[in-house]
């Protein structure tokens, strides 16, 4: 009998890395960091267990939309080459396994996180998974080749629910963080709809280039650029970061414009500028992050000399 078969009579063929990969784990690696840089830059300071259990929460949280949008996705992820190795299509976790397993840590990781921290931040933390599986997954990414851009905002809040786990606000220099975020998830997704642009027409799903065409698409991954290397330097300009990161973040975004220009200037069927981009957008948001952390843990050690 066929793994499939067994999965459709609810015997599950799941091993513990099967429901790791329900997590979406290279996502999640994403999320924790900008959490953790959001709690960590908040001012005031977290009890260190306390910030080591919030974070674990908060992780737990997207795993927990993970797994509940392999749920949803299932039909999807079966069509596309790009997902169809995912353990639901493979029918090695039954779909009601997984949307149970999601379920179950969406209630923990909320729960957890209201505990360990505070109620604004585990409501944060309670919206971000329902905007994520229900807005994003359910409405946004099967109607509307805008389905990036609004999505995008659940992609986009984790450092506000770090910053809220600290210090129980979400004020203006969280939502910065977002907006870096929230500006970046567009050029990001369109350069890998550019090149897997068939797996998409293929599962009926309408990313800007199947419905709006390619040449549009590039011209908007560039605009979207151009604003994201605006957004990134905002933390100077809000008096949360100094020089340092204003140079970093001035050199990213001027990368960032230089490959998405490239990618403008390609031609039709030429997807190696995209390729290109998409690997480097990865790097961007980490290395945006990341100097944002390192300056502030620099200043906090050179004010404690």
């Amino acid at each position: 009998m066929s793994s499939e078969a067994l999965a459709q009579q609810n015997f599950s063929l799941a091993g513990p890395g099967d429901y790791y990969a329900l997590l979406k784990p290279r996502v999640m690696s994403l999320v924790i960091f900008t959490a953790f840089v959001g709690l960590l830059i908040a001012p005031g300071g977290m009890n260190p267990i306390l910030a080591a259990v919030s974070l674990l929460a908060i992780s737990v949280g997207a795993g927990a939309s993970g797994a509940l949008n392999m749920w949803l996705d299932a039909d999807i992820d079966a069509v596309m080459k790009r997902t169809a190795g995912r353990p639901i299509p493979q029918g090695r976790v039954p779909r009601a396994e997984a949307a149970a397993f999601g379920g179950f840590l969406s209630l923990l990781s909320v729960g957890l996180l209201a505990l360990s921290s505070n109620y604004v931040a585990a409501g944060l933390l309670a919206f971000t998974i329902f905007f994520y599986v229900v807005i994003y997954s359910m409405w946004l990414k099967r109607s509307t080749p805008q389905n990036i851009v609004i999505g995008g905002a659940a992609g986009a809040l984790p450092p506000v629910v770090g910053w809220a786990a600290a210090t129980g606000s979400a004020p203006l220099e969280a939502w910065v963080l977002f907006a870096i975020i929230f500006l970046w998830t567009p050029p990001h997704f369109w350069a890998l709809a550019l090149y897997k642009r068939g797996d998409y027409e293929a599962a009926g799903i309408p990313m800007m280039p199947v419905v709006k065409g390619e040449a549009s698409t590039r011209r908007q991954i560039f605009a979207y650029a151009i604003l994201l290397a605006a957004a990134g330097s905002a933390p100077f300009f809000a008096g949360m970061a100094g020089e340092f990161y204003l140079a970093v973040s001035v050199a990213l975004g001027g990368l960032f414009v230089w490959r998405s220009f490239s990618v403008l200037r390609s031609e039709n069927g030429d997807y190696a500028s995209a390729r290109k981009l998409f690997g480097f957008s990865l790097v961007y948001l980490f290395a945006i992050f990341a100097a944002l952390l390192a300056e502030q843990t620099a200043g906090a050690i050179i004010g404690k000399l």
